[in-house]
């Protein structure tokens, strides 16, 4: 009796993951539909954490305006904090604001500077991440916790392997991002030579909106910017 229980509940397991390749497919497709009708995007990356009125809530305000005044919309993962602040500065000044926004503890809601045609739900962080590689010209990187450091270092690795092509990766704040990248280059790339030179050419540290757009259009023209897809 105990083996037919067992085996009864392994059966539905197996079923379950098997209808769950469905759920999986239409996220893909959802998204792929809705954003293959946006134009180049740059994805702003941060903390949710973060608070109005703070140092990097109105840096990234400003950010994502620039961004949208040089003629790229802004992608951000649909909720509070650095998400906020990336949606809202491009809703100000007047461009494509797109969340891909998924239920987490921090972002039980999205905000309310997306666009309504443009507001995304994700319940597969894999779907959405593979959303954010594929439909960015950039990644704007903040300073974030353990998610923002995943997305980061999701986009090196696939950039430095080639399984997609190179675009400007520019982290926010030398303060919050120094000490990190000391490190990779005292330990990974000096002490053990996990990795090699070049691979920190792909990153860049600055402090200021100018910075973040100078980086940008220099990148697109030496490479014609169109979307990725």
């Amino acid at each position: 009796m105990r083996n037919e229980q067992h085996h009864k509940g392994w059966n539905e397991i197996k079923t379950n993951d098997s209808w769950a390749i469905f759920k999986i497919m239409s996220e893909f497709v959802n998204g792929f539909e809705k954003m293959s009708r946006i134009g180049p995007c740059v994805s702003v990356f941060g903390s949710a954490r973060t608070k109005p009125g703070t140092e990097y809530y109105e840096l990234t305000t400003r950010v994502a305006s620039k961004i949208v005044e040089h003629g790229y919309g802004v992608i951000t993962g649909g909720g509070p904090g650095i998400m906020e602040a990336g949606n809202k500065g491009a809703h100000l000044a007047e461009g494509t604001s797109v969340g891909l926004n998924i239920e987490l503890p921090f972002e039980q809601h999205f905000n309310p500077y997306i666009d309504s045609d443009k507001n995304i739900q994700f319940d597969y962080f894999f779907v959405r991440k593979v959303i954010f590689v594929k439909y960015s010209q950039g990644f704007v990187v903040m300073p974030g916790g353990f998610g923002t450091l995943d997305e980061l270092f999701e986009a090196i690795t696939l950039i430095q392997t080639n399984k997609i092509d190179k675009f400007p990766i520019i982290l926010v704040g030398s303060s919050f991002w120094s000490g990190l990248f000391d490190w990779i280059k005292a330990t990974l790339l000096e002490k053990f030579a996990t990795i090699s030179e070049k691979d920190l050419d792909l990153v860049k540290i600055v402090d200021h909106e100018d910075e973040v757009i100078e980086i940008l259009n220099d990148f697109y023209q030496r490479y014609e910017l169109s979307p990725n897809f």
